[in-house]
């Protein structure tokens, strides 16, 4: 039986009243529902075509679902053993003084390269940095970039969601994928030091009353060689398998176990090294806790990148760029972009991404790999956008009114647009 095809007016109505829904306060995951089932019936589809997708799209996602609730159990060890913190008070402390903005953005970047989500990240080191800001007179607009960005920087490196969504979408390893990442990272951080040192003097400064609230209490953290084991048993199992494959080593090159894997046994490792022990219940269910939010977006991500994938929509994208004369190559950063944009997610942006013209980008001539890496950090330029818990959060942080938040959304561009345009350089065209 043939399978119904939906017009492209179906898809692009269905994201826009998800989009519209999102903003009226609807739950995330019910909002992309409503969207896909909206969407199908505007398409041209029935009630039972318009279920077949969804559950399609839904079953698309069990993979990187299965994978983002085995990396819970890192990210809970990292956020309530007090590691991350530890790590972030060691660069801080480390790189200071005249070199404030660059010890946070990277204090940022590190932690959540190393497990832990990019919102949370920027809650760990906000109390750091409201203090240091007081302190050098660096203004909350410029310390924000330095976590949000840096910690953007850290994202595409990491094995969060949206690694997992990249590698996933076009059945890559996690390690290709944070490998593919890394001088597009590199290059995000240089411009948001860069950036935000260009800015430090423009905007609203730190109060005295705010910097004591963001007084935190050290001594109940590990040391940071302790705090250090479970990310560094995580990376170093993540890479044997490539660097087997850089080097020609048969024995490293044949290491093949997936990220279910290895994430919590280096959560548990490193909960062991901290003498956490005991408490491998409590960690593992505060990290299934703050991985089940993002799980449902991403099932709700999957049932709009069905109708998505059952419409003509990437065919008429497609057909758009060869009219326009454009490279082929773009479709892979426009793709992460424009859904990233519309769900206010980075790994939702790249579940839509991959799921809805992830084969019409590999129809391009796009090797896999390049593909995810520029659909990933394609991902990274708008997505901090009011519609999404990251834009709140983060002001929450930062003690920013919406306004003041609002005004930050171009230099966070500028920074993911960097990483976009490094990472299409080099996979899109000289590799």
């Amino acid at each position: 039986m043939e399978q119904f095809t939906i017009s492209w007016i179906g898809a692009i109505a269905g994201l826009a009243i998800a989009i519209i829904l999102i903003l009226r306060k609807l739950n995330p995951v019910y909002a992309l529902f409503v969207g896909a089932i909206l969407g199908g019936l505007i398409g041209g589809a029935n009630l039972e075509e318009t279920l077949n997708f969804l559950v399609s799209g839904t079953q698309s996602v069990m993979g990187t679902v299965l994978r983002v609730l085995a990396a819970g159990v890192l990210a809970g060890v990292m956020m309530e053993s007090g590691a991350a913190e530890t790590i972030a008070q060691a660069i801080v402390k480390k790189f200071g003084g005249g070199k404030a903005i660059f010890a946070l953005a990277l204090a940022t970047m590190i932690i959540t390269a190393v497990g832990v989500f990019i919102p949370v990240a920027v809650l760990i080191v906000a109390p750091i940095a409201l203090s240091v800001g007081n302190k050098s007179g660096i203004s909350k607009l410029a310390l924000l970039l330095a976590l949000s960005s840096g910690g953007k920087a850290g994202n595409i490196i990491s094995p969060n969601p949206n690694t997992i969504a990249a590698a996933r979408g076009f059945n890559l390893d996690l390690s290709d994928v944070m490998l593919a990442g890394f001088i597009p990272a590199v290059c995000g951080l240089i411009v948001t030091v860069i950036v935000a040192s260009l800015i430090k003097k423009k905007g609203v400064l730190v109060s005295d009353e705010e910097a004591q609230d963001g007084d935190i209490d050290t001594s109940k953290y590990p040391p940071l060689g302790r705090a250090i084991v479970a990310p560094l048993v995580a990376v170093v199992l993540l890479m044997i398998n490539p660097i087997g494959s850089i080097l020609g080593i048969d024995a490293l090159e044949a290491f093949k176990v997936d990220a279910l894997y290895i994430l919590p046994i280096a959560g548990i490792i490193g909960m062991l090294a901290m003498g956490k022990g005991k408490k491998i219940l409590e960690y593992s269910a505060a990290g299934l806790n703050k991985m089940t939010a993002t799980v449902l977006i991403l099932i709700g991500a999957g049932g709009i990148a069905g109708l998505i994938s059952a419409s003509d929509l990437s065919n008429q994208v497609v057909a758009l760029i060869e009219t326009s004369g454009i490279s082929g190559t773009f479709l892979a950063p426009i793709a992460g972009i424009l859904m990233a944009a519309a769900t206010a997610s980075t790994s939702t942006g790249v579940i839509l991404a991959t799921g809805s013209f992830g084969e019409a980008i590999l129809n391009m001539g796009t090797a896999p790999l390049a593909a995810a890496a520029m659909v990933h950090t394609g991902a990274t330029v708008i997505d901090s956008l009011p519609q999404g818990n990251y834009f709140h959060v983060t002001a929450g942080a930062m003690k920013m009114s919406i306004k003041q938040r609002l005004g930050l959304i171009p230099y966070e561009a500028i920074v993911g647009g960097t990483m976009a345009i490094v990472a299409t350089l080099i996979y899109g065209f000289f590799l």
